[in-house]
């Protein structure tokens, strides 16, 4: 005998107490249990009520309420829905001629308390026969037993099935479906009728996910089966994007009173989750039960699997608490006739039966329904354990039926009238076993029932206190991980009455349109802060990750929530920079060609004849075409207006100051040629200094080109530079051929100012080499002033800057050189003679 064997041996003599007498017949005087004789019988375990006992194991029978020694007792009155059904599929299996046909069955009720104790006793007991508990010992007259009908808990049919295993008697379960008792090697003799719950996971994320319920906390028995769906369930929620608040291990109950089992509860109230997951066996959801009537969390909205797996017990407290939550339960079809049958049978019938009814609830009077139950005891509503009990019973008896109709083929039945079986011999039936339900829905042991799943969705209702209605508000449908569906119907669920609309539990508050989250470094995904996108993004949705940014042609409205079509826009005349700096440019244009009329009026007086009126007509000829080149800049850019812009104002500022550079080699010329010597006055005398022009031109002219042949300006759009508008500019091109055009100017402009300074000091009467100097300081610190303004701005204000520079350069060249003499031609006309210059020279010491 192997080592576990003989350790159950020596716990079922430990458990039997003694209790073996001296008669050699059975006694009977503890009726553990309710007998109903039958040509074959099935032994049936429902627990019905809990017992603490005090210290000492007392006398528990069936049919009597507990003693008065047992500190701690409570009945289950839902669960004698469990003996209803039971009962109705006996009856009308015994009255069906065509299954199991001049046969009936019969049954042996138990308690199944949570007790390992008790659960062992009373197995021995019916292995043993009443009143004997000495393994492997049988003292009925006749052997009937052929199956059991039990386990309400995974635990409860684990403790009994590792008895039961010794002798292969099938077990059917009516509970909740346990991975753990899927084991055929542990578990060869054992069935669940329940199908595989691993859909339920998927089902409550789509319910999750439907009211966007992203903050959950998770309350799971503390044993292998809520630990396997702890894991799936934090799995699943991390592929979905949602977040565990805090998970709560329930302690497996059998103490009832033991302060440990409700401190677990004081965390509830101070959960920031709105949204409780409840999952675990019946024995770790009794202490949830109990602490309901002293944390009453009503602020809360419950999502569970199934009512029997809810509240073992039905009281008022846990239901208050689960007002407003949800269940899911596996769905189950209409059984004929079982609701008539709950509705016309007679309790008074039953509580001679199982005299336990009379306690509590008093003595039922003849003809009483329960319809009018009170609402924690709802014996009308089918629960899931009584639909599977109805299945296992026809399981067990289209088995037993199919294995006579082979025996009676393969001429072995033997005595019809007493017929012998073999538990074990139903089990290669039981696998195969398949059959359609009076409810219309198939009914099999095979793997395959687990691939297409349908839960009800149920909404738990018990306002006010003690209405206690499961009312279906939705339903679930899972094929597979791919085919999964979810309906609800909103306008049917009462929430809790905490809320008044659908709640929330969120860790954070929505992101809005306009909004990108920032996740909680430390903190859970769903932990994040909201952003306000930057001006050129936006986001048009809800809990946006990352903002979109808009296409070039669109910017974003104020709320950044959409993008908008930008408006084309350039620096025009009509706008008023626009138009202030055309005006500014016709102005000095207008005063320009006046100035050079003055001067061709007065070509032949002393002031305009001693400084090159030649070079000063070129001068004033070139300031004009510069002001007048800045009109290029304004209005929409073309491809004209581009290429012209940067080519004209290099070429035509090139002129102007090397013309200022010719005007200085002049003045010094026309000073030298008063010393002895005749190789300047020859410079002089031939307008060599004129040269200058051409040849800086020449320069310019190369670069220039070299500019146009290989990366010409072009018309662009700068999308960026002022929000809500794409605005027209001209790309220069290339960037090097324009900063060596701007360059070569900036050289020209230092060499002119260099020889004008130096010549700033040469005695002559016109000399206008001071003006000179001063005409090109001004020219050198409007362009040195435009550079680092120029890069700093974009768009329509570059441009302007560029415009105001040119203006400026230009003006200031013909302020500092033309105006004084403009003042003497005009104003001081008696200095502009011969005889005033004569006078002006004598006063000077000439």
């Amino acid at each position: 005998m192997s080592l576990p064997l003989i350790f159950l041996y020596l716990l079922l003599q430990a458990l039997s107490n003694s209790q073996v007498k001296n008669d050699e017949n059975c006694l009977d005087y503890l009726k553990p249990s309710v007998f109903r004789d039958g040509d074959l019988v099935l032994g049936v375990f429902f627990p019905l009520y809990y017992m603490e006992p005090e210290r000492e194991m007392i006398q528990l029978s069936f049919l009597l309420k507990p003693e008065y020694k047992v500190v701690a007792s409570w009945w289950l009155w839902k669960n004698y829905q469990h003996v209803l059904a039971f009962h109705f599929a006996i009856q009308e299996i015994n009255k069906n001629p065509h299954l199991l046909p001049n046969m009936s069955l019969g049954y042996q009720f138990y308690n199944g308390f949570p007790s390992d104790q008790f659960n062992l006793w009373s197995t021995l007991h019916w292995l043993s026969g009443q009143g004997i508990f000495v393994p492997n010992y049988n003292c009925k007259k006749q052997d009937k037993s052929v199956a059991i009908i039990a386990g309400t808990t995974a635990t409860f049919s684990a403790e009994i099935g590792t008895l039961l295993e010794l002798y292969k008697i099938p077990q059917i379960t009516h509970g909740p479906f346990d991975p753990l008792l899927s084991d055929k090697d542990r578990f060869p003799s054992l069935h669940q009728m329940a199908t595989s719950d691993s859909a339920v996971v998927h089902g409550m994320i789509s319910l999750l996910l439907h009211f966007g319920w992203t903050w959950v906390a998770l309350f799971v028995s503390d044993d292998m089966k809520g630990e396997q769906f702890l894991r799936y369930f934090e799995a699943e929620m991390v592929k979905k994007g949602l977040c565990v608040a805090f998970t709560q291990k329930l302690p497996a109950t059998k103490r009832l009173y033991a302060s440990t089992d409700i401190t677990f509860m004081t965390g509830i109230s101070l959960s920031s989750a709105n949204v409780h997951i409840l999952y675990g066996e019946v024995r770790s959801l009794i202490s949830v039960d109990f602490a309901g009537g002293y944390f009453l969390t009503v602020g809360k909205v419950w999502i569970m699997v199934a009512k029997w797996n809810i509240v073992v017990h039905e009281t008022y407290r846990a239901l208050h608490s689960f007002h407003g939550g949800f269940s899911f339960s596996p769905h189950k079809g209409e059984i004929p006739g079982l609701k008539h049958f709950l509705k016309t049978v007679d309790p008074s019938h039953y509580q001679k039966t199982f005299t336990s009814l009379n306690y509590e609830i008093g003595d039922c009077p003849p003809n009483t329904s329960l319809e009018f139950s009170p609402g924690d005891i709802d014996i009308m509503t089918l629960s899931d354990s009584s639909y599977f009990i109805y299945n296992a019973v026809y399981a067990v008896a289209h088995a037993l039926h199919k294995m006579f109709l082979e025996k009676v083929e393969m001429g072995s039945l033997g005595d019809a009238a007493q017929p012998k079986l073999l538990p074990w011999q139903l089990h290669p039936l039981l696998k195969k076993i398949q059959f359609r339900n009076s409810a219309g829905y198939d009914i099999s042991f095979h793997e395959t029932r687990h691939d297409v799943v349908q839960y009800d969705i149920q909404n738990i209702v018990n306002f006010p206190v003690g209405l206690g209605l499961m009312v279906n508000i939705g339903k679930f449908f899972s094929k597979s991980s791919h085919d999964q569906a979810l309906v609800i119907n909103e306008e049917m669920i009462e929430w809790p009455i905490a809320f008044k609309e659908t709640p929330q539990s969120v860790c954070s508050q929505s992101c809005g349109p306009g909004f990108r989250k920032v996740p909680q470094e430390g903190r859970p995904v769903c932990c994040y802060t909201c952003t306000f996108c930057t001006d050129r993004d936006i986001s048009n949705q809800t809990d946006a990750e990352q903002c979109i940014p808009c296409a070039d042609h669109e910017y974003p409205n104020m709320e950044r929530n959409r993008c908008l079509p930008k408006l084309v826009t350039f620096l025009a005349f009509e706008e008023s920079l626009g138009m202030a700096l055309a005006c500014m440019a016709l102005c000095f244009s207008v005063l320009t060609a006046a100035i050079l009329w003055v001067f061709v009026k007065h070509r032949d007086t002393p002031i305009i004849k001693a400084n090159n009126r030649t070079l000063s007509y070129i001068l004033l000829i070139t300031l004009l075409l510069c002001f007048l080149c800045s009109l290029l800049f304004l209005g929409r850019p073309n491809t004209a207006t581009c290429l012209l812009q940067q080519i004209t104002f290099g070429l035509v500022f090139t002129v102007a100051v090397s013309t200022v550079l010719a005007k200085t080699i002049t003045v010094i010329l026309a000073f030298k040629v008063t010393k002895p010597g005749r190789t300047i006055r020859r410079f002089l005398v031939s307008g060599a200094s004129n040269s200058v022009i051409p040849i800086c031109f020449l320069i310019q002219l190369v670069l220039c080109g070299i500019w146009l042949g290989t990366s010409p300006a072009f018309t662009d759009t700068d999308a960026h530079s002022e929000h809500g508008h794409i605005i027209l500019v001209c790309n220069k091109g290339s960037a090097t051929a324009f900063y060596c055009v701007l360059g070569y100017l900036g050289s020209l402009a230092v060499a002119s100012f260099t020889v004008a300074f130096l010549a700033r000091n040469l005695p002559d009467t016109f000399n206008e080499a001071k003006f000179l100097t001063f005409s090109m300081l001004v020219f050198c610190s409007v362009w040195v002033t435009f550079l680092p303004v120029y890069h700093s701005t974009k768009g329509k204000v570059m441009v302007a800057v560029e415009v105001f520079s040119i203006l400026a350069s230009s003006a200031g060249l013909l302020g500092c050189i033309f105006l004084p003499k403009c003042y003497i031609i005009l104003l001081r006309p008696e200095r502009n003679s011969l005889k005033g210059l004569k006078k002006r020279a004598s006063s000077k010491g000439f």
